[in-house]
């Protein structure tokens, strides 16, 4: 087997799994191939049905000289195939492709990050001058080196940190945000926007020498300002879609020395059959476990403000709270701290036993 022939089996496999088009291909033809980032991609085109069905477009790749493993670059969205753009949108998809799995790599990172993110659009339009202008006015950050096309990505330093914000012409792969957008209960056309996005730009703070505090500033005033975009829909970050309105007001208490918590936390609520539960998502991007009150008889709102205000005491004195410990807002109040298996998330939490008085 040559490598054509290996790409050719590989997008086959790819189309017939179940959360595809759930069976192999009626056909499947190789039309193009290309190199991109040091690697060699195959264009094709297939059928889905029979013969009287749109030839759609697909992407297999990349491959190493003569190597027939590919590195997962395995994509198509179902899009009908023009040969004179084939090419064009097979790159696209890769970019898009790369994107993902490297944010997904990135969240395997404990601790100072990942901060990476995407501003979602309704077209694949933005505007990098009014993007540099907004972050002059927001934050006196200075965007040097715009693009000259939007098409390509707008790279600059900001206090020895590297900010990266670059268009992506499609939306988020597997409708991942759009099952995101469910957690929001802050927002309720959020899953009815989240749909309406064709296009994102994928927003990355790179450094490993700043703090996660400064890192995560960084990252939420680009985010901040990305949404003012005339295209911006919403910011899909910290396992949620938030609401650009919101996501930038809450930005701009940094012009205060506040913390943008409800823009780095993700504040999750659910009732078990002995109570009311709240968690927090968002705090292992700082070093820090996970947090969660059970089956307690506090309103949701009281148990949200509640682990609100413990969230923003860890992160903004940088406490470590260990198993076995206890906290509290007075002298009199002391809540025990356990560290378990967490029944929100499926990982290490910190769980806290907290009772409204």
């Amino acid at each position: 087997m040559n490598q054509a022939e290996a790409a050719r089996e590989a997008m086959a496999e790819w189309l017939a799994d179940e959360h595809e088009l759930g069976k192999l291909p009626a056909q499947i033809e190789l039309t193009d191939e290309f190199d991109l980032h040091d690697l060699h991609y195959y264009v094709f085109r297939y059928q889905p049905e029979s013969a009287n069905t749109d030839w759609l477009l697909g992407v297999a790749g990349g491959y190493e000289k003569d190597e027939l493993e590919h590195c997962g670059h395995v994509f198509s969205e179902m899009e009908v195939y023009n040969p004179e753009t084939a090419v064009d949108q097979a790159i696209q998809l890769v970019e898009q492709v790369r994107a993902y799995y490297m944010k997904e790599a990135e969240e395997q990172t404990e601790g100072n990050g990942p901060f990476a993110g995407f501003v979602l659009l309704s077209e694949a339009a933005w505007d990098p001058q009014k993007l540099a202008a907004d972050l002059r006015r927001d934050w006196q950050i200075e965007a040097a080196d715009l693009p000259k096309d939007s098409s390509e990505p707008l790279v600059f330093e900001v206090e020895g940190m590297t900010a990266a914000i670059s268009l992506m012409p499609a939306p988020i792969p597997d409708q991942e945000a759009e099952r995101n957008a469910e957690t929001n209960y802050l927002w309720p056309q959020a899953v009815e926007m989240t749909k309406q996005h064709q296009a994102h730009l994928l927003v990355a703070v790179l450094d490993q020498e700043q703090t996660a505090i400064e890192k995560a500033s960084l990252f939420t005033k680009l985010c901040a300002s990305c949404c003012r975009q005339a295209a911006a829909l919403g910011v899909y970050t910290s396992g949620t879609v938030f609401q650009p309105e919101m996501y930038l007001e809450v930005a701009m208490m940094m012009n205060d020395d506040e913390l943008p918590l409800l823009d780095w936390i993700y504040f999750g609520l659910y009732r078990s059959e002995k109570g009311m539960c709240a968690y927090t998502y968002g705090m292992q991007m700082f070093g820090k476990l996970e947090m969660e009150v059970l089956d307690s008889a506090a309103s949701p709102q009281e148990l949200r403000d509640f682990l609100y205000a413990i969230a923003g005491y860890v992160l903004d004195q940088d406490v470590t709270l260990n198993d076995g410990e206890t906290i509290g807002f007075s002298a009199e109040e002391k809540l025990p701290i356990t560290c378990a298996e967490g029944r929100s998330l499926d990982q290490k939490m910190l769980q806290i036993g907290y009772q409204p008085a």
